[in-house]
Protein backbone atom coordinates (compact mmCIF):
# COMPACT_ATOMS: atom_id res chain seq x y z
CA UNK A 1 0.00 0.00 0.00
CA UNK A 2 1.31 3.49 -0.80
CA UNK A 3 0.06 7.06 -0.92
CA UNK A 4 -0.21 8.79 -4.27
CA UNK A 5 3.08 10.27 -5.43
CA UNK A 6 2.32 12.14 -8.62
CA UNK A 7 2.48 11.34 -12.32
CA UNK A 8 4.21 7.97 -11.95
CA UNK A 9 1.43 6.70 -9.69
CA UNK A 10 -1.21 8.12 -12.04
CA UNK A 11 0.25 5.97 -14.80
CA UNK A 12 0.02 2.98 -12.45
CA UNK A 13 -3.64 3.81 -11.80
CA UNK A 14 -4.19 4.07 -15.55
CA UNK A 15 -2.45 0.72 -16.09
CA UNK A 16 -4.90 -0.98 -13.74
CA UNK A 17 -7.84 0.79 -15.38
CA UNK A 18 -6.66 -0.30 -18.82
CA UNK A 19 -6.13 -3.87 -17.64
CA UNK A 20 -9.69 -4.01 -16.25
CA UNK A 21 -11.30 -2.11 -19.10
CA UNK A 22 -14.37 -3.26 -21.00
CA UNK A 23 -17.30 -1.28 -22.46
CA UNK A 24 -19.03 -1.85 -19.11
CA UNK A 25 -16.05 -0.76 -16.96
CA UNK A 26 -16.12 2.23 -14.62
CA UNK A 27 -12.75 3.70 -15.62
CA UNK A 28 -10.99 4.47 -18.88
CA UNK A 29 -7.44 5.87 -18.91
CA UNK A 30 -8.88 9.13 -20.21
CA UNK A 31 -11.16 9.52 -17.18
CA UNK A 32 -8.12 9.63 -14.94
CA UNK A 33 -6.14 12.04 -17.11
CA UNK A 34 -9.05 14.45 -17.50
CA UNK A 35 -10.25 14.09 -13.91
CA UNK A 36 -6.86 14.62 -12.31
CA UNK A 37 -5.66 17.48 -14.55
CA UNK A 38 -8.67 19.55 -15.65
CA UNK A 39 -8.29 21.64 -12.46
CA UNK A 40 -5.09 22.85 -10.84
CA UNK A 41 -4.41 23.15 -7.14
CA UNK A 42 -6.97 20.55 -6.01
CA UNK A 43 -4.52 17.85 -4.93
CA UNK A 44 -5.04 18.58 -1.18
CA UNK A 45 -8.74 17.80 -1.72
CA UNK A 46 -7.96 14.37 -3.21
CA UNK A 47 -6.33 11.87 -0.83
CA UNK A 48 -5.27 8.95 -3.03
CA UNK A 49 -3.80 5.56 -2.18
CA UNK A 50 -2.57 2.60 -4.22
CA UNK A 51 -2.45 -1.10 -3.25
CA UNK A 52 0.16 -3.31 -4.89
CA UNK A 53 0.86 -7.01 -5.30
CA UNK A 54 4.58 -6.97 -5.99
CA UNK A 55 5.17 -4.22 -8.54
CA UNK A 56 1.64 -4.33 -9.94
CA UNK A 57 -1.13 -2.00 -8.72
CA UNK A 58 -4.20 -4.10 -7.93
CA UNK A 59 -6.40 -1.40 -6.38
CA UNK A 60 -6.59 2.32 -5.91
CA UNK A 61 -8.80 4.73 -4.01
CA UNK A 62 -9.31 8.40 -4.81
CA UNK A 63 -11.25 10.46 -2.27
CA UNK A 64 -12.94 13.71 -3.24
CA UNK A 65 -13.18 15.49 0.09
CA UNK A 66 -15.21 15.76 2.15
CA UNK A 67 -17.14 12.55 1.53
CA UNK A 68 -16.90 10.77 -1.86
CA UNK A 69 -14.80 7.77 -2.95
CA UNK A 70 -13.73 6.67 -6.41
CA UNK A 71 -12.10 3.25 -6.54
CA UNK A 72 -10.90 0.46 -8.77
CA UNK A 73 -10.10 -3.06 -7.56
CA UNK A 74 -8.87 -5.98 -9.65
CA UNK A 75 -11.61 -8.68 -9.41
CA UNK A 76 -8.88 -11.32 -9.15
CA UNK A 77 -8.27 -10.02 -5.59
CA UNK A 78 -11.89 -9.56 -4.48
CA UNK A 79 -11.68 -12.58 -2.15
CA UNK A 80 -8.64 -11.23 -0.33
CA UNK A 81 -10.36 -8.44 1.58
CA UNK A 82 -8.84 -5.79 -0.67
CA UNK A 83 -12.11 -3.91 -1.20
CA UNK A 84 -12.55 -3.85 2.59
CA UNK A 85 -9.07 -2.34 2.95
CA UNK A 86 -9.94 0.47 0.54
CA UNK A 87 -13.20 1.16 2.39
CA UNK A 88 -11.45 1.09 5.79
CA UNK A 89 -8.95 3.67 4.53
CA UNK A 90 -11.83 5.80 3.19
CA UNK A 91 -13.60 5.67 6.57
CA UNK A 92 -10.42 6.54 8.50
CA UNK A 93 -9.69 9.47 6.20
CA UNK A 94 -13.22 10.92 6.30
CA UNK A 95 -14.42 10.23 9.83
CA UNK A 96 -17.49 12.13 10.99
CA UNK A 97 -19.20 12.51 7.62
CA UNK A 98 -21.85 10.57 5.71
CA UNK A 99 -19.84 8.93 2.94
CA UNK A 100 -20.76 8.13 -0.67
CA UNK A 101 -19.34 5.79 -3.30
CA UNK A 102 -20.20 5.55 -6.99
CA UNK A 103 -20.03 2.13 -8.65
CA UNK A 104 -21.47 0.60 -11.78
CA UNK A 105 -24.08 -2.14 -11.75
CA UNK A 106 -21.51 -4.21 -13.66
CA UNK A 107 -18.97 -3.99 -10.80
CA UNK A 108 -20.50 -6.88 -8.87
CA UNK A 109 -17.18 -7.73 -7.19
CA UNK A 110 -17.38 -4.48 -5.18
CA UNK A 111 -20.92 -4.84 -3.87
CA UNK A 112 -20.50 -7.46 -1.08
CA UNK A 113 -17.83 -5.41 0.72
CA UNK A 114 -19.83 -2.23 0.30
CA UNK A 115 -22.83 -3.94 1.88
CA UNK A 116 -20.68 -5.18 4.77
CA UNK A 117 -19.56 -1.61 5.40
CA UNK A 118 -23.14 -0.37 5.52
CA UNK A 119 -23.45 1.20 2.08
CA UNK A 120 -26.93 1.24 0.60
CA UNK A 121 -28.37 2.49 -2.68
CA UNK A 122 -29.59 6.07 -2.29
CA UNK A 123 -32.55 5.47 -4.56
CA UNK A 124 -32.47 9.08 -5.71
CA UNK A 125 -30.22 11.63 -7.30
CA UNK A 126 -28.56 11.64 -10.72
CA UNK A 127 -27.10 8.58 -12.37
CA UNK A 128 -24.84 8.02 -15.35
CA UNK A 129 -24.89 5.45 -18.14
CA UNK A 130 -22.02 3.75 -19.92
CA UNK A 131 -22.57 3.84 -23.67
CA UNK A 132 -20.53 2.19 -26.42
CA UNK A 133 -20.24 2.45 -30.20
CA UNK A 134 -18.63 0.13 -32.77
CA UNK A 135 -16.55 2.49 -34.89
CA UNK A 136 -16.86 0.42 -38.03
CA UNK A 137 -20.10 2.30 -38.70
CA UNK A 138 -19.75 6.10 -38.53
CA UNK A 139 -21.74 8.81 -40.27
CA UNK A 140 -19.83 11.66 -41.92
CA UNK A 141 -19.61 14.95 -40.00
CA UNK A 142 -21.74 17.72 -41.49
CA UNK A 143 -21.07 21.09 -39.82
CA UNK A 144 -23.56 23.94 -40.14
CA UNK A 145 -22.80 26.35 -43.02
CA UNK A 146 -19.99 28.73 -42.15
CA UNK A 147 -18.54 26.53 -39.38
CA UNK A 148 -15.24 24.68 -39.75
CA UNK A 149 -14.15 21.47 -38.01
CA UNK A 150 -10.48 21.21 -37.06
CA UNK A 151 -8.07 20.15 -34.33
CA UNK A 152 -6.86 22.32 -31.45
CA UNK A 153 -3.46 24.03 -31.65
CA UNK A 154 -1.54 25.85 -28.94
CA UNK A 155 -2.89 29.20 -30.13
CA UNK A 156 -6.44 27.87 -29.71
CA UNK A 157 -6.10 27.13 -25.99
CA UNK A 158 -7.64 30.42 -24.76
CA UNK A 159 -10.64 30.02 -27.05
CA UNK A 160 -10.99 26.33 -26.24
CA UNK A 161 -10.98 27.08 -22.51
CA UNK A 162 -13.45 29.95 -22.93
CA UNK A 163 -15.79 27.59 -24.79
CA UNK A 164 -15.55 25.00 -22.02
CA UNK A 165 -16.22 27.59 -19.33
CA UNK A 166 -19.26 28.85 -21.25
CA UNK A 167 -20.63 25.38 -21.88
CA UNK A 168 -20.11 24.19 -18.27
CA UNK A 169 -20.59 27.43 -16.34
CA UNK A 170 -19.39 27.70 -13.63
CA UNK A 171 -16.15 25.89 -14.39
CA UNK A 172 -12.72 25.71 -12.76
CA UNK A 173 -10.94 24.81 -16.01
CA UNK A 174 -8.30 27.42 -16.84
CA UNK A 175 -5.76 27.95 -19.57
CA UNK A 176 -3.09 26.69 -17.18
CA UNK A 177 -4.98 23.51 -16.37
CA UNK A 178 -5.83 22.82 -20.02
CA UNK A 179 -2.17 23.04 -20.95
CA UNK A 180 -1.50 20.48 -18.22
CA UNK A 181 -4.20 18.27 -19.78
CA UNK A 182 -2.50 18.62 -23.15
CA UNK A 183 0.75 17.42 -21.61
CA UNK A 184 -0.78 14.37 -19.92
CA UNK A 185 -0.72 10.81 -21.22
CA UNK A 186 -2.59 9.75 -23.36
CA UNK A 187 -3.64 13.18 -24.72
CA UNK A 188 -3.29 13.47 -28.50
CA UNK A 189 -3.76 16.76 -30.33
CA UNK A 190 -5.18 14.92 -33.34
CA UNK A 191 -8.10 13.76 -31.17
CA UNK A 192 -8.92 17.22 -29.73
CA UNK A 193 -11.47 18.82 -32.08
CA UNK A 194 -13.36 22.09 -32.29
CA UNK A 195 -16.12 23.59 -34.40
CA UNK A 196 -14.94 27.08 -35.32
CA UNK A 197 -17.59 29.76 -35.93
CA UNK A 198 -17.41 32.10 -38.94
CA UNK A 199 -15.92 34.82 -36.69
CA UNK A 200 -13.19 32.46 -35.45
CA UNK A 201 -14.77 31.76 -32.07
CA UNK A 202 -14.63 28.20 -30.70
CA UNK A 203 -18.31 27.25 -30.83
CA UNK A 204 -18.16 23.57 -29.82
CA UNK A 205 -15.56 20.96 -29.00
CA UNK A 206 -14.96 17.25 -28.45
CA UNK A 207 -11.92 15.69 -26.79
CA UNK A 208 -11.28 11.98 -27.27
CA UNK A 209 -8.84 9.87 -25.27
CA UNK A 210 -7.42 6.71 -26.85
CA UNK A 211 -6.29 3.67 -24.89
CA UNK A 212 -4.06 2.04 -27.51
CA UNK A 213 -3.79 -1.23 -25.56
CA UNK A 214 -7.57 -1.66 -25.75
CA UNK A 215 -8.16 0.16 -29.05
CA UNK A 216 -10.84 2.01 -27.08
CA UNK A 217 -11.63 5.70 -27.42
CA UNK A 218 -13.45 7.72 -24.79
CA UNK A 219 -15.29 11.00 -25.34
CA UNK A 220 -14.54 13.36 -22.44
CA UNK A 221 -15.65 16.14 -22.59
CA UNK A 222 -18.02 17.61 -25.20
CA UNK A 223 -19.60 21.05 -25.08
CA UNK A 224 -21.25 23.77 -27.11
CA UNK A 225 -21.22 27.49 -26.33
CA UNK A 226 -24.84 28.50 -25.52
CA UNK A 227 -25.09 31.04 -28.38
CA UNK A 228 -24.22 28.29 -30.89
CA UNK A 229 -26.54 25.53 -29.71
CA UNK A 230 -29.24 23.79 -31.76
CA UNK A 231 -27.14 23.87 -34.93
CA UNK A 232 -25.89 20.27 -34.85
CA UNK A 233 -22.38 21.32 -33.90
CA UNK A 234 -21.93 18.82 -31.06
CA UNK A 235 -22.89 15.98 -33.39
CA UNK A 236 -20.57 17.23 -36.14
CA UNK A 237 -17.53 17.77 -33.91
CA UNK A 238 -18.03 14.39 -32.19
CA UNK A 239 -18.16 12.63 -35.54
CA UNK A 240 -15.02 14.40 -36.71
CA UNK A 241 -13.21 13.33 -33.54
CA UNK A 242 -14.52 9.75 -33.77
CA UNK A 243 -13.30 9.46 -37.37
CA UNK A 244 -9.89 10.65 -36.18
CA UNK A 245 -9.92 8.10 -33.37
CA UNK A 246 -10.74 5.32 -35.81
CA UNK A 247 -7.85 6.43 -38.02
CA UNK A 248 -5.62 6.31 -34.93
CA UNK A 249 -6.54 2.66 -34.30
CA UNK A 250 -9.68 2.74 -32.17
CA UNK A 251 -12.26 0.06 -32.89
CA UNK A 252 -14.86 1.18 -30.35
CA UNK A 253 -15.77 4.28 -28.39
CA UNK A 254 -17.37 4.85 -25.00
CA UNK A 255 -18.98 7.79 -23.24
CA UNK A 256 -20.66 8.25 -19.85
CA UNK A 257 -23.43 10.88 -19.89
CA UNK A 258 -26.16 11.47 -17.33
CA UNK A 259 -28.93 8.92 -17.69
CA UNK A 260 -31.68 10.50 -15.59
CA UNK A 261 -34.43 12.77 -16.90
CA UNK A 262 -32.98 15.91 -15.27
CA UNK A 263 -30.29 16.27 -17.95
CA UNK A 264 -31.30 14.16 -20.97
CA UNK A 265 -29.76 16.06 -23.91
CA UNK A 266 -26.26 14.45 -23.96
CA UNK A 267 -27.61 10.89 -23.88
CA UNK A 268 -29.93 11.75 -26.79
CA UNK A 269 -26.97 13.14 -28.71
CA UNK A 270 -24.94 9.95 -28.24
CA UNK A 271 -27.85 7.65 -29.11
CA UNK A 272 -28.24 9.64 -32.31
CA UNK A 273 -24.56 9.03 -33.06
CA UNK A 274 -25.06 5.27 -32.68
CA UNK A 275 -24.07 4.67 -29.04
CA UNK A 276 -26.03 2.17 -26.93
CA UNK A 277 -26.14 1.61 -23.18
CA UNK A 278 -24.15 -1.14 -21.46
CA UNK A 279 -24.60 -0.38 -17.74
CA UNK A 280 -25.43 2.43 -15.30
CA UNK A 281 -24.06 3.92 -12.12
CA UNK A 282 -25.31 3.56 -8.55
CA UNK A 283 -24.69 6.12 -5.83
CA UNK A 284 -24.30 4.36 -2.46
CA UNK A 285 -24.48 6.04 0.97
CA UNK A 286 -23.01 4.81 4.24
Amino acid sequence: MSDYAGETDLRAMQELSSRLWSPAARWHVGDLAWGRFQHTGREPEWPTRLWRAGERVVAWGWIELPDHLNLAVDPAYDGSGLVDEVLDWFAATTSGVRRTVTVLESEAHLLPALARHGYRDSGDGPFFVNMTHDLRDLADPEPSPGYRLRTVGEADVPGRVAAHRAAFHPSRVTEESYRVVRGAWPYRADLDWIAEAPDGEVAAYCLIWLDPARQAAEIEPVGTVPDHRRRGLARAVCLAALHAARSAGATQAVVGPRGDDAYPVPARLYRGLGFHETTRSRLLHS
